[in-house]
């Protein structure tokens, strides 16, 4: 037996049981489950746009890999050098956020356990989730790996339950099966459902309805719109735009003619208003992969080893999704920690390795000049469904033959893993690791 059917004037549903979703007439304990935890709003029968996150994602799944971990302040993240990819709850009581130099983190927290994590492990586990959401509506916005927007209008038929109750069943599902918690935002658009579902983690479930929802955002400072970065803020603030009641004092005119497109959107978010739709194919931009060094490099050698390094990773990922970019991307990070983007639009759009490569290596030349450097990165972008780079090129006629060395080994790679197969520059790379190691 499911939760109890509600009536179908959904907007008389008012209470439910936050354990199974059981529609509720009074504040006791759940006659089904037995559970005194209950979600009350005057429209709860009446929202169906809903924002759903994962609770720390990366992290949570790791720990219920392994249970030891459960109380254990948990990040995953690079090295001494790296960045934190995802903070667990106990950690972010540190101060620990995603993106802090890793040892930041480590000062903050000494007892931190650090993991390198497994992104095909997280992004097979977000698929899982995301086909859970699918089989609740066909209408699922997919957001990045771990959250999504949810449109369950008019689902109420098809599973004989509101939006509400589905979505507590998604909760439960989730839990159930892959092992980890998502928190949940429940509104009429998807700016609400989005600002609804950072109210209530983790495991989370807010609702925020058309009576309410402008007196809730009155008072919050702007910033708490997101999209809303700290520059723009600051902008806002220098014209004494604190709150977002400030923004609603001005006209759509003025803030358009002041601030621009952003200025007009801002705007209408202060007054909750988003007539955005849930769009099940979201567009992939862009394809790319990224290394942090353990110490900075300034060789051009060592720098172009490790940019064939994430080449092949951003070729695996393009490969694996059948796609293929017609920009190619370089990305270094300076040892002051500034940013250089470097860009190449290519003939034909591209998937192989070796051609990012080849493409990237003279953007590269041009920058390492000296400097010494943190970071290196390679991508794709200006995506398209197919790869036509198996062919030749007229500036380079060996570039056939080489496709087609690349696109053998892939199969080796496949039937027998990934070092069945290893480049010379991968060969150099290990051989000057194991000296470095002899030496210490």
């Amino acid at each position: 037996m499911g939760p109890e059917r509600p009536n179908s004037e959904n907007s008389e549903l008012t209470r439910l049981c936050r354990d199974c979703g059981l529609a509720l007439n009074g504040p006791a304990a759940c006659p089904s489950c037995g559970g005194r935890r209950h979600i009350t709003h005057p429209e709860l029968g009446g929202l169906s746009i809903a924002h759903v996150d994962c609770d720390a994602f990366f992290c949570s799944v790791e720990k219920r890999d392994n249970p030891a971990l459960k109380h254990k302040p948990v990040v995953v993240g690079g090295g001494q050098r790296g960045v934190v990819a995802a903070a667990c709850y106990k950690a972010r009581l540190y101060g620990i956020h995603s993106a802090m130099p890793m040892f930041k983190a480590y000062k903050a927290c000494p007892g931190l356990v650090v993991i390198r994590g497994d992104h095909s492990k997280y992004s097979r586990e977000g698929r899982r989730i995301k086909n859970i959401m699918r089989d609740l509506t066909p209408l699922v916005e997919s957001l990045s790996i771990d959250e999504a927007f949810l449109d369950l209008t008019g689902t109420e038929r098809l599973h004989g339950r509101s939006p509400a109750q589905s979505l507590i069943a998604l909760q439960n599902r989730v839990l159930e099966e892959v092992g980890v918690t998502v928190s949940i935002g429940l509104s009429y658009n998807k700016f609400l459902a989005k600002t609804a579902s950072d109210l209530d983690k983790p495991y989370g479930f807010a609702l925020l309805g058309r009576a309410d929802a402008l007196d809730f955002l009155a008072a919050k400072p702007v910033e708490f719109i997101y999209g809303i970065g700290p520059s723009f803020a600051r902008k806002l603030n220098k014209q004494g735009i604190m709150t977002i009641n400030d923004v609603r004092k001005r006209s759509d005119r003025e803030m358009a003619q002041q601030f621009g497109d952003l200025g007009l959107h801002l705007a209408r978010l202060a007054r909750a208003e988003d007539n955005r739709r849930v769009t099940p194919q979201s567009e992939r931009k862009s394809i790319s992969a990224e290394t942090t060094f353990d110490q900075d490099i300034a060789d051009v050698q060592l720098l172009k080893d490790r940019l064939w390094q994430v080449c092949v990773k951003a070729s695996d990922h393009a490969k694996r999704l059948d796609m293929a970019g017609r920009v190619v991307t370089l990305k270094l990070k300076t040892k002051q920690f500034e940013t250089l983007t470097r860009r190449r639009t290519l003939m034909e759009p591209a998937q192989l390795a070796d051609r990012l490569f080849r493409s990237l290596e003279p953007l590269l030349e041009a920058e390492a000049n000296g400097r010494k450097f943190r970071l290196i990165g390679a991508g794709f972008s200006s995506l398209s469904a197919h790869s036509y780079d198996g062919g030749g090129d007229l500036l380079d006629p060996k570039a056939a033959k080489r496709g087609q060395a690349e696109r053998a080994s892939d199969e080796v790679r496949a039937k027998f893993g990934h070092s069945a197969v290893v480049t010379g520059r991968e060969l150099r790379r290990y051989h000057v690791k194991k000296e470095k190691k002899e030496l210490e």
